[in-house]
């Protein structure tokens, strides 16, 4: 690193574009600021234009439907029709108007003219439907004449409450305008030059110590792993910083240790994200099955359908877990077959006999499953006429052994034995089962996994051996071996 001064310098560079950003910052909450101030603005000009166009409606409404529906009432030379046109463009500027106003006393105001327009109209059809002279009079007077008096009335009273609230907008954004301004003007010129000077001195506080690191950790890329004084600096993160890389040059060999325990714990990771590998043909067929049931009539079968997949789905997602109790992934498997069995319902039948006191037993998500699926598409499938799937479970001494069996096509004492063989070898062959196998045995050990016993004809029989172990007794032991470790334990949880 001495060969290249220029490092130190790009970091203060770094720090400069800091306090650049922090600058912009303020800058931006300004402009947000102006924005909300132009949004007052515009609440205002909406506020006057609501204003004008309700006093340009209110001019001569009133005296324009009065006016027509007397000439037509007497059959005046001068009428031109009724006055359906003016009805209907009253009727859209007031519901122009509701949509643009917020005050409540205006609301009802401009809703009441919105009613009254629509009352209106069907006064004036009544007035058309009417033959007698004397009733159209008597309908012009107690109906047309009131209904119009009313709308210009409720008008009025809209004009006067947005009045009030447009003067009162006004005299608000005049003292905020001020205000907010001034404040804001003020507080951001202190806010960049306090923070301009911060940036500017927490960069010339690293940038020495962060050099004399960056030459001790070549030292050590070097081979030199004896323990030095730490850099002496006045920031505590450097201090610690520097004080970790000497715990570091002493502690190697033991993290070349750990790093190799790591990587069975990625393989482990890795192989977890294989339990998502679901045929996404079970979708596209469940979802048509679905609407098979719907075009029939079957909403019933349908939504149970429905349901039956969103808990299939929600028990494969299981919160990101990737170990659950075996009680989940009996609800899990339930579903999945009860789907199945809407589809198949000719051909399978299932029998699920898991003891409740093996509830809590902890298994990895997706196990069950994809063995239930090889039953169904390669056992039952494969032969003619009904089948079955047993889902059976027991405890042996310490551990638990789960048992799926179907009574379908089995395999011939080949295709068994190279199955069996695949297993042991962990190839990517067997429908899935070689990943369900080592996954198994990644985290519980070499005595589990899967056994298989099949003769062709009869039927197929997966054996799954498990530890019996419940979740709580697993976050025990977890606790165990961080405290022993003198690690903390997540979450501060007790066992």
């Amino acid at each position: 690193m001495k060969g290249q001064p220029a490092a130190p310098a790009s970091i203060q560079r770094r720090v400069r574009r800091l306090a650049l950003l922090i600058g912009l910052s303020a800058v931006a909450i300004v402009l947000v600021i102006l924005g909300l101030l132009t949004v007052h603005t515009l609440r205002y000009s909406e506020l006057l234009h609501n204003v004008t166009t309700a006093s340009e409606f209110n001019q001569d409404f009133k005296s324009t439907i009065d006016q027509k529906m007397y000439y037509y009432v007497i059959g005046s030379q001068y009428s031109d029709g009724l006055p359906l046109a003016e009805v209907e463009a009253a009727q859209q500027l007031a519901r122009e108007l509701l949509d643009t106003t917020t005050q409540r006393e205006s609301r009802l105001a401009i809703s009441s003219v919105l009613h009254l327009c629509e009352n209106l109209e069907e006064k004036i059809y009544q007035i058309r439907d009417t033959e007698s002279y004397d009733e159209r009079q008597a309908q012009l007077e107690n109906n047309i004449n009131v209904i119009t008096s009313l709308i210009q009335e409720y008008m009025y009273n809209y004009l006067y409450y947005e009045a009030v609230q447009l003067n009162a907008l006004q005299r608000d954004m005049q003292i905020r305008l001020m205000t907010e301004l001034v404040l804001l003007a003020l507080a951001t010129a202190a806010l960049i030059w306090v923070l301009m000077r911060s940036a500017l001195r927490i960069g010339r506080s690293i940038t020495e110590p962060i050099t004399r690191l960056c030459t001790r950790m070549e030292q050590i890329g070097n081979g030199d792993l004896a323990k030095h004084e730490p850099v002496p600096s006045d920031i505590f993160e450097l201090r610690t910083l520097s004080e970790g890389f000497e715990d570091m040059a002493g502690r190697l060999n033991a993290l070349m240790e750990e790093t190799t325990q790591k990587q069975a714990t990625l393989r482990r990771m890795e192989l977890a994200l294989l339990q998502a590998q679901i045929n996404p043909h079970f979708l596209y067929n469940t979802m048509d099955t679905i609407i098979w049931l719907i075009e029939a009539g079957k909403n019933a079968e349908a939504t149970q359908m429905v349901s039956d997949l969103s808990n299939f789905f929600r028990f494969s997602l299981s919160k990101g877990k990737d170990v659950i109790t075996l009680a989940e992934e009996e609800s899990h498997v339930r579903s999945y077959l009860q789907i199945q069995q809407a589809r198949y319902a000719d051909i399978l039948r299932y029998t699920i006999d898991l003891p409740d006191r093996l509830a809590d037993v902890r298994i990895p998500k997706l196990t069950l499953q994809p063995l239930v699926e090889n039953a169904l598409y390669h056992g039952i499938k494969m032969k003619r006429g009904m089948g079955h799937i047993y889902i059976l479970g027991k405890v042996e001494g310490s551990d638990v052994v789960l048992q799926v069996t179907d009574d379908g096509a089995g395999m011939s004492e080949e295709q068994l034995h190279r199955l069996v063989d695949s297993l042991d070898r962990g190839e990517r062959v067997g429908f899935g089962l070689s990943t369900i196998h080592e996954r198994l045995r990644l985290l519980f050990g070499e005595g589990y996994g899967l056994t298989i016993h099949s003769r062709e004809g009869v039927g197929t029989t997966v054996f799954v051996r498990i530890p019996r172990e419940t979740q709580k007794e697993a976050s025990c032991e977890t606790c165990s071996e961080l405290s022993g470790s003198g690690s903390p334990v997540a979450g501060g949880l007790p066992c």
